[in-house]
Order: structure tokens, then C-alpha cells, then sequence
């Protein structure tokens, strides 16, 4: 473990002594990851295993931390959590096992929604009775561009709607109860205004899963259909029409909370390199004697290091309630950039070994190729960040 990575974290001690970041930690090691091979296989057994985990959790005073009380959740605050999200996201199904992954759904729900939908869902979201998903992009229009959103959302005399469309890329749809569903139910394509928002049950008639779509040879995303689902009047989150501020809110979140949850894999495949470094021996020595190998070892701490101020500073500012545009754009490209880098070296490092599948290696750097396109390619945020500055 490298010794100085913790220059961050301190804080964490204010939410619960000096122990809390490191009991996440320490489950995340001991419990999640050496499950991670089951719960990516998904089915039946990695849905009991996720079961067996979040029990667990739960049992350790682990469960739903950034959540409501009011809900059944810890409380932290979004500060306190901050220090936590790394060490939860060193692996990609800890948010999920530590009852954390449904934190942007509940606090949508929590300021948007009607009293009857909060009353329905929140409590059993926060319990992780029910499971969320969010369907945002189409298959046929660019997803940096909400305005083109398809599917269309119709009121029917009676007050329900009616919505019809695909969506595509729907992260744990296969396992969702709910799915919020960005929809137009005004105006024509391109209007910035006339998009809502939906939550969708899942066994409503007219939807339905239409394949997986594998990423780089992993699943977990999916393509949805919806045909003429029938949803209430009181199922529309937020002002009818005004859905691009709240999923902007969303957005900014989301993408601060990937950025944290990158640096937690990227600080990973560096301890990884680091203990092969230390312990490979060769007939002339260790690797972590040989100079590129410590350029390696230099360039991803430097990587790190330079990465994690920003995550931290983007956060910051959300938490206060300012614009972090800029900051969260170079956050999420610096994190991006950061997991891919350091998980390419260390796989370098580990030679062959780091190619099959007796180490995390591989899905990291899957992750760290994907995390370059989620949440907007670096090319938006590029452009977005530049424009701003220079404004």
C-alpha cells in the first residue's frame, strides 16, 4: 500500500473516529473482491452472493452510509461520504453490496418527486428492497445531446401517460424495479425545453428487455424497449417539460462520484503493481529494481496524485452548491485518463500474468477505456471546459 496515498482521506476521521474509511476498506478487500469473478458472471448465484454481501454490510454498520436516515440510511453527509467513495469504488460492485449505488435515484426521488412516490419507493430503495436504473441514451441519437431524445411520453385523457420508445446502455436494467426514463412530452427535437422525466415499474405492461449489450466482453448493459407503457399522472419526476436541470444536477453528481470511485480502482491497480514490483524476482533481481519499472511505478503515482485535488475540489463545490462545471469536466478526464493509465502499467508490470484472469487487471483497464466515454466522451468535456475558460 503505498504509504502517502492516504493525503486525502484524513478527513474521513470525522465520520466515525479513525475507523470507518478503513472498515469500508478492509470489506471491499476482504469480502467483495474476491467475489468479483461470481458477481460479474451474474444469474442466480451472483444475485444470492450480492444478497449474502449486503447482509453483511448491513450487519457491520456498513449499509446505505450516504443515504436518509429518515429512510433507513447512516446520514453521512455528501462531505463525510466523499472520504468513503473511494474505498468503496475499488471494486465496481462495492457501491451495489454497500447499499450506496441507489444515492442518486434517492436524492432525485427526495426533491422532485410526488408525496405518493416518495411514500411508495424511497424507503424500500434505501433497504435495497427495489432496485433503480436510469435510461437516458437512444440508439439512434447521440447521447451527448439530450435534446433528440425519441421517446415521447403522451398524456392520455385520463390524466396517466403513455410512453413509447428505446433506450440503450441502462446500467443493471435486468435487475431494476424502476427506471427513470428521460422522455419528450413537449415540443419538437431539439427544443431544450419539453423533455421530462418518468419512473417506469419494470413489470408494466409494454416493457421489456431487449438484449445485453456486452463492453469489451462484459455484460451489464442493457437495451430496453418501452410500448405504450401505461405509467400514473403522479409518476412524472420534477416539472412537466423541465427535466434538463434536474438530470444536469444528476449528471454533475454522478460523474463526481465516478471520478471518485476511478481513483479508488486506479490507487488499486497501483498497489497491485507495486506488490509485483516488490516481489518478482528475476536472476538478476527484483523487478522494482529495474529503472523502467520505476518510471512506471513514478508516472502512476504522479497520475494519482495529480488526479485526486481535482475529484476533491469538484466535489467540494457541488457540496456547497456552486457551478463545478469546469472543475468536474477536468476531474472526470484526468480521472479517466488516470485509471487507464495506471492500469495499463500495471498490467505491463505484471507481464502475461496481468492479461489473464488471476488479477482485477483486465476489468480495470476495461473500466478505464469505458470511463472515457461514460458520463460524456473527453472530447465534450474538452470542449466544454476550454469554451468556458476562455469565455
Amino acid at each position: 500500500m503505498d504509504p502517502y496515498a492516504s493525503d486525502t482521506r484524513m478527513s474521513a476521521a470525522a465520520v466515525d473516529g479513525t475507523s470507518l474509511r478503513e472498515r469500508v476498506e478492509a470489506f471491499v478487500a476482504e469480502r467483495v473482491m474476491p467475489q468479483e469473478i461470481l458477481l460479474d458472471a451474474g444469474g442466480p448465484a451472483a444475485a444470492a452472493a450480492r444478497s449474502q454481501l449486503a447482509d453483511a454490510a448491513r450487519a457491520e454498520g456498513l449499509w446505505a452510509l450516504p443515504l436518509p436516515r429518515e429512510f433507513g440510511g447512516r446520514g453521512l453527509s455528501f462531505a463525510e461520504y466523499v472520504c468513503l467513495a473511494e474505498a468503496e469504488g475499488a471494486s465496481d460492485h462495492g457501491p451495489a453490496v454497500l447499499g450506496s449505488a441507489s444515492l442518486l435515484d434517492v436524492r432525485m426521488l427526495q426533491r422532485h418527486a410526488g408525496d405518493r412516490v416518495r411514500e411508495t419507493y424511497l424507503k424500500r430503495l434505501v433497504s435495497g428492497e427495489l432496485h433503480t436504473a436510469y435510461a437516458m441514451t437512444e440508439p439512434d441519437t447521440p447521447g451527448t445531446d439530450p435534446t433528440l431524445t425519441a421517446t415521447r411520453a403522451t398524456e392520455a385523457p385520463d390524466g396517466s401517460w403513455v410512453l413509447s420508445g428505446r433506450k440503450w446502455f441502462v446500467s443493471g436494467a435486468q435487475d431494476a424495479d424502476v427506471i427513470t426514463v428521460l422522455a419528450r412530452t413537449d415540443g419538437r427535437a431539439s427544443d431544450r425545453d419539453g423533455l421530462s422525466l418518468l419512473l417506469v415499474p419494470t413489470d408494466a405492461p409494454g416493457f421489456r428487455l431487449v438484449r445485453e449489450l456486452p463492453v469489451l466482453g462484459v455484460g451489464g448493459q442493457w437495451e430496453i424497449a418501452l410500448d405504450e407503457v401505461r405509467l400514473p399522472k403522479d409518476h412524472l419526476i420534477g416539472e412537466r417539460g423541465r427535466a434538463l436541470p434536474i438530470a444536469r444536477q444528476r449528471l454533475q453528481l454522478g460523474r463526481t462520484l465516478r471520478c471518485l470511485r476511478w481513483l479508488g480502482q486506479a490507487q488499486r491497480a497501483y498497489d497491485l503493481m507495486c506488490e509485483r514490483a516488490r516481489t518478482r524476482g528475476q536472476s538478476s533481481g527484483t523487478l522494482a529494481e529495474r529503472q523502467l519499472v520505476q518510471q512506471h511505478v513514478f508516472e502512476s503515482l504522479l497520475a494519482i496524485r495529480s488526479t485526486r485535488p481535482l475529484v476533491h475540489k469538484a466535489a467540494a463545490l457541488l457540496d456547497a452548491g456552486h457551478d463545478a462545471r469546469v472543475e468536474s469536466g477536468l476531474a472526470k478526464v484526468a480521472a479517466a485518463r488516470t485509471l487507464q493509465q495506471v492500469a495499463d502499467s500495471a498490467i505491463q508490470v505484471y507481464g502475461a500474468a496481468g492479461l489473464g484472469p488471476d488479477t482485477a487487471l483486465p476489468g480495470l483497464l476495461r473500466m478505464g477505456r469505458m470511463a472515457r466515454l461514460l458520463d460524456g466522451p473527453d472530447e465534450l468535456h474538452i470542449t466544454s471546459v476550454a469554451r468556458s475558460v476562455l469565455r
